[in-house]
């Protein structure tokens, strides 16, 4: 009787604390990192509008990558169940980055890391994932920054806060926009969690709208990206990590075409060009070291001949990107979160220094 009446209690207790909190549907709050809206609220790019004849590509568009849900809150507790497409994980993946949520709020006036959602791993079904991000808070309202998977589709979102309290969007916050386009180094491959990625860094430490149009493994300066960039509005600035996956002929076969049509509709905006990192597979491999030095020397020329015509092209070479300790990698070519800091080491003053004369700062 007694155990009984224990399952009873305990029973009663969990159908309390859940009764205590109220989902909300994030798609009806603001979502941000999109440079043209789509249709699917946690998706990036319409793939009904902009087709690039190609099923990775397709796949990638429909990913979360780079976009966060923002909202105030008074809730001491912020919780979250989403459901993801059930892609499989990458072998340099960390499981949080690939499917997960992490959580920034202002503190300060600096986005302060708060907690991640954990994805369900190793327990079907894979896709379905439930948690709480961030407990026991402080009393009062709260910004909140909430960064989606980078390597999975969203397919619902919903937040959990405490019943009775607060919850309402606010304004994206940050300014100017700024596109980044680029391999699976922008695409995030190796960063812990979804705000690691370079392009979500920049942003958040700077104040700028850095939106995140990274392919890993797809990203060869195809027409068909040219043209969606070509039709988003009121661009600032262009980073382009551009030459990581093409191949020296490639770069030579593209290269002109895709600015070319970038630049017809975007005349004057600033487009700035990271050299591919010099990758340490190339370490004793004779063959990888011979492909790496022909890709580099290719963006070089490239680049070199279109400043001669374009003022407004810019080149940030790849040295000092990964530091010489060999610790920056997963692998040997993807950054984790210190290659990352590495990186920007090098690329943000730079950047910034570019943006600078176009009034960005």
């Amino acid at each position: 009787m007694k155990h009984r009446l224990t399952v009873l209690l305990v029973a009663l207790t969990c159908m309390a604390a859940s009764a205590q909190t109220k989902w909300h549907d994030a798609a009806d709050l603001t979502v941000i990192g999109k440079p043209i809206p789509t249709a699917k609220p946690f998706a990036r790019i319409d793939t009904a509008v902009y087709k690039f004849n190609d099923k990775t590509i397709d796949r990638y568009a429909n990913y979360s990558t780079g976009l966060a849900v923002m909202f105030e809150t008074d809730s001491r507790s912020i919780k979250a169940k989403w459901t993801t497409g059930g892609e499989n994980s990458g072998a340099n993946m960390a499981a949080i980055g690939q499917k997960g949520l992490d959580l920034y709020i202002m503190r300060d006036g600096k986005w302060v890391f708060a907690g991640t959602g954990s994805p369900k791993m190793g327990k079907a079904p894979f896709n379905q994932h439930e948690g709480t991000i961030v407990a026991d808070m402080a009393e009062g309202a709260k910004q909140c920054l909430l960064y989606l998977p980078l390597f999975d589709r969203v397919d619902a979102l919903e937040i959990g806060l405490d019943e009775g309290t607060s919850l309402k969007p606010i304004d994206n916050p940050f300014r100017y926009n700024i596109i980044v386009h680029g391999s699976s180094i922008t695409h995030g491959a190796s960063a812990s969690r979804p705000g690691m990625t370079y392009p979500a860094r920049l942003g958040r430490d700077n104040g700028l709208y850095c939106m995140n149009l990274g392919f890993s493994g797809m990203c060869k300066l195809q027409k068909e990206y040219a043209r969606y960039l070509a039709d988003i509005k009121d661009v600032d600035a262009f980073i382009f990590d551009a030459f990581s996956n093409p191949l020296a002929d490639v770069i030579y076969a593209n290269f002109n075409e895709f600015v070319d049509i970038v630049r017809a509709a975007h005349p004057g905006v600033p487009m700035i060009f990271l050299q591919t990192e010099r990758r340490e597979v190339r370490n004793f491999s004779l063959k990888r070291e011979e492909t790496e030095v022909a890709k580099q020397k290719a963006a070089k020329e490239v680049i070199a001949a279109r400043m001669k015509t374009d003022k407004h092209i810019y080149f940030i070479d790849s040295e000092g990107f990964l530091g010489d300790e060999h610790i920056a990698t997963a692998d040997g070519t993807h950054p984790t979160d210190l290659g990352f800091t590495y990186m920007l080491e090098v690329i943000s003053p730079k950047i910034k220094k570019i943006l600078k004369k176009y009034g960005i700062r």
